[in-house]
């Protein structure tokens, strides 16, 4: 993980907090922006969007990785994602994330650009399910 440099990290990083200021989250006021970077350089950002029914709200890093692979990317190098108070990805989100990879980095910040963790995929879900489990 030590192969991203300070002012790729911090550049993520205020990419996802930049995006945040577009989530939509009235019910639970909590603000998720995210930014990943595919292996070919290129960035998608992503934000929280919640819904009155509950259930059929969507998270900021699940937006991300929707968007990167709807526009042809499956190969992923890091993510930042930024939160009023530094919280990690949801199961959820970790499992969308194990998909594509258990080494992408995740960048993990507070509302203020300080990196509070940074960690791999694997390191966030061991055990992951993934496509070689279905036995094809």
């Amino acid at each position: 993980m030590g192969s991203l440099s300070i002012e790729e990290r911090q550049s993520l990083i205020a990419l996802a907090n930049e995006a945040r200021r577009q989530a939509y989250a009235p019910y639970s006021n909590y603000h998720v922006g995210a930014a990943l970077r595919t292996k070919s350089g290129r960035i998608f950002t992503g934000v929280n969007v919640e819904n009155a029914a509950y259930p059929d709200s969507i998270c900021a890093e699940r937006v991300a990785v929707f968007k990167a692979v709807s526009e042809g990317e499956r190969d992923f190098d890091v993510i930042a994602v930024v939160t009023d108070n530094g919280g990690t990805p949801c199961g959820s989100c970790r499992q969308v994330l194990a998909e594509f990879g258990l080494e992408t980095v995740v960048l993990i910040a507070d509302r203020n650009g300080n990196l509070v963790q940074e960690t791999s995929v694997g390191d966030l879900l061991p055990g992951a399910f993934q496509p070689h489990h279905l036995g094809k």
